[in-house]
């Protein structure tokens, strides 16, 4: 891998687009490859063997790349997929989401033996990820994990905070997570920060005081960072502004007309690979795209 190999940032949808965002702001010259998993998601609801599987499947048909980093920005991945994907592809870089927001929310609760609650998945709750890794900030600290299964399929319909559905949905997930009086709420999906603003005031109204509210797209983006940087592979100042080029595996015009809510702009249309090719194994697009970088 070189200092002009790109970033690889995958998830099961658009959620990932959140950590895109934060990679664009703060290392602006990297060339960063995003797939979101369209066909296939939500991950939420999949058994670990099979959100494993479909991980393997992605960095094996990106791994002709060569990328200097691969991020898992999906929690449910990173909770079921990460450990594994490690010992698959041991001459990658691999890292995810679930430590960030972890480290986070602890540094956000400003008190040992805080209480932090965390909504996530069905799986990502399951998987007692986040309690795991707060216990190794804070192990004094007490964790609650409700799950809102609904929450990623909403946004990925393109509702936003206006829409009925979306603000009882929130309301309902909200109360359940209210009644153990959170220090913090950490937001254990990377699609729940498109909602960030009507979870914050939903939760404000029910604690009944203020209660932050944290995503871990922000710290994934410095984590990615200073691996690069140790590892001698950051972009050097000065460059031109690094590109994005989006692969899904279903809706390709939709995926476009809905990241602009994630990244804040609009980008081209991404490019499609049937999950097929990615069963099969079938490197000829990623060579269409090595040689398009």
């Amino acid at each position: 891998m070189l200092r002009n190999s790109p970033i690889v940032v995958l998830d099961s949808g658009l959620g990932g687009l959140t950590v895109v965002r934060s990679l664009r702001k703060l290392l602006p010259a990297e060339d960063i490859v995003y797939f979101g998993d369209t066909a296939r998601l939500p991950y939420g609801s999949k058994s670990p063997e099979v959100v494993r599987t479909f991980v393997s499947q992605i960095i094996r048909f990106l791994r002709p790349l060569d990328p200097k980093h691969v991020v898992i920005a999906c929690n449910t991945a990173t909770a079921l997929a990460l450990p594994e994907a490690r010992a698959e592809f041991p001459e990658l870089s691999v890292s995810g989401v679930v430590e960030p927001g972890a480290r986070a929310g602890v540094d956000a609760a400003a008190a040992d033996s805080a209480h932090i609650s965390v909504i996530a998945t069905e799986a990502t709750v399951r998987s007692r990820a986040y309690e795991k890794a707060i216990a190794r900030r804070d192990p004094g600290a007490v964790v609650t994990l409700t799950a809102a299964p609904l929450l990623v399929p909403i946004i990925e319909d393109g509702r936003d905070a206006a829409c009925p559905l979306a603000r009882l949905a929130v309301e309902q997930y909200l109360a359940t997570a209210a009644k153990t009086e959170p220090d913090v709420l950490v937001l254990g999906c990377t699609h729940y920060p498109i909602l960030r603003e009507l979870i914050e005031a939903t939760l404000s109204r029910l604690c009944g005081r203020e209660v932050p509210v944290v995503d871990s797209a922000d710290h994934c983006a410095q984590d990615v960072a200073r691996r690069l940087a140790v590892s001698n592979l950051l972009r050097g100042p000065g460059g031109l502004e690094g590109t994005l080029r989006c692969w899904v595996t279903d809706d390709s015009p939709r995926f476009a007309k809905l990241a602009s809510r994630f990244l804040g702009y609009s980008i081209p249309s991404p490019e499609w690979v049937s999950p097929d090719e990615l069963t099969n194994g079938s490197p000829s697009p990623v060579q269409t795209l090595r040689r398009a970088i």
